[in-house]
């Protein structure tokens, strides 16, 4: 039987140098395996808001203390911190488990053949965007949990979802120049339909950081409004979100338009209804814990949908695979490529 073969001095250096260009130099993962990686990144993203919110509504936003440390004299949470502890210490603990969902959408995108660097910088992208939130949220911890901080590591959050979602949709298409499904009209609308929806869940920040759950049983500050009167603000920008989505789906049937988009819309409908169902019975039941988390995760795949709206109103064919020449194994490439 043949042994395993050993790593020359060269093979050594050159994976120390460029460990990217060396996976991709001995592996080529299926296409499958590329849209894999990307979509758990998305998944993850999602789970990391959810446990997020979990730890707020049950008041353990301190209960690690302090940052990188859980407490000054222990890196991670002990018996003695209880419950809010083994809460926050576990949240933390799943930021690693994200970046490894990155680092494999990273490692998966460099070694396709042929390279696809877009693929690539959009793995970055989310990697950089886990770092300043772990650092965002170690400042959230530090000062308090000051509010804003809290819907600074939020709105963070969502971004990430963003670009997680935009590469899981690349890995599904192919880097030809991007060809229209709809009018000029349509794609209007459908941006109209992505501000609001920013608006929607920047104001639902608000709501939170005037709302009740501060994240820890101490005296935590809030933002000084009328955390009411700016749910009400919430669930009018909400309705403007499901109205104009439905104009968007008679429109799309009005024009004959693909099948794509006006799926797409049919699916983030039923989100809105199931979203604003939920906002609405939380909202005269006090702002009950588990309808909280459950109206988080709402946000979180309504916000997907409204970006698989947008997406899926072009198709991006793929291009000739000898245009595309895969980078030599042994070249150098940047950290952000």
């Amino acid at each position: 039987m043949d042994g395993v073969p050993k790593l020359t001095r060269a093979d050594a250096t050159a994976a120390a140098r460029n460990p990217l260009a060396f996976i991709a130099a001995r592996w080529t993962p299926t296409h499958k395996t590329v849209q894999r990686a990307a979509l758990s990144a998305v998944v993850m993203a999602v789970i990391i808001v959810v446990t997020g919110g979990a730890v707020r509504l049950t008041s353990s936003g301190l209960g690690c203390p302090t940052w990188p440390k859980c407490t000054d004299d222990s890196l991670t949470a002990t018996s003695a911190m209880g419950f809010h502890g083994a809460i926050e210490f576990g949240n933390r603990m799943l930021t690693y488990v994200l970046c490894a969902a990155v680092g494999w959408a990273i490692i998966a995108a460099r070694s396709q053949k042929p390279w696809r660097r877009s693929l690539t910088r959009l793995g970055w992208t989310q990697f950089w965007i886990v770092m300043g939130n772990a650092v965002l949220g170690g400042i959230v911890v530090l000062v308090g949990l000051n509010p804003y901080t809290v819907a600074a590591h939020f709105l963070l959050s969502t971004a990430l979802i963003a670009v997680a979602t935009v590469m899981w949709q690349r890995t599904r298409e192919g880097d030809g120049a991007p060809r229209p499904l709809v009018g000029k009209s349509v794609q209007q609308l459908v941006w109209f339909l992505l501000v609001a929806s920013v608006l929607l869940i920047a104001v639902g920040t608000v709501v939170t950081g005037a709302g009740p759950h501060a994240g820890d049983s101490s005296e935590v500050d809030r933002i000084p409004v009328d955390w009411e009167a700016v749910a009400k603000l919430h669930a009018v920008l909400a309705w403007i979100v499901v109205t104009l989505t439905f104009a968007l789906w008679f429109v799309l049937k009005a024009v004959d338009a693909p099948k794509g988009p006006l799926a797409r819309t049919r699916d983030l409908f039923l989100i809105l209804l199931g979203q604003g169902a939920v906002g609405y019975i939380q909202y005269f039941t006090k702002l009950p814990e588990a309808l909280v988390g459950l109206h988080m995760l709402g946000s979180a795949l309504m916000w997907i949908g409204v970006l698989r709206v947008l997406l899926a109103l072009r198709e991006r064919p793929g291009i000739d695979p000898a245009a595309s020449v895969p980078a030599p194994a042994d070249r150098l490439e940047p950290a952000s490529g």
